[in-house]
């Protein structure tokens, strides 16, 4: 397979000067889903809540399990 970065930094520079809003919203999202993922850690970790229920969770995202 071809080296690609060059076409990628291409299409990254066109798109950062055609749509320079997209970066800014991209960076929102971002920082809204590490909070999601921050709330997500918390509840598997903490031990006043039922050990099954957290590993169960953690399973159906396809996360480490808690083991305590």
């Amino acid at each position: 397979m071809a080296d690609d970065s060059a076409y990628v930094g291409t299409l990254a520079g066109q798109l950062r000067e055609q749509r320079p809003d997209l970066l800014a919203i991209a960076e929102d999202e971002l920082q809204t889903l590490r909070g999601s993922m921050r709330k997500v850690a918390d509840f598997l970790h903490n031990q006043a809540i039922a050990l099954d229920i957290r590993r169960n969770l953690a399973a159906d995202l396809h996360l480490p399990e808690p083991d305590r």
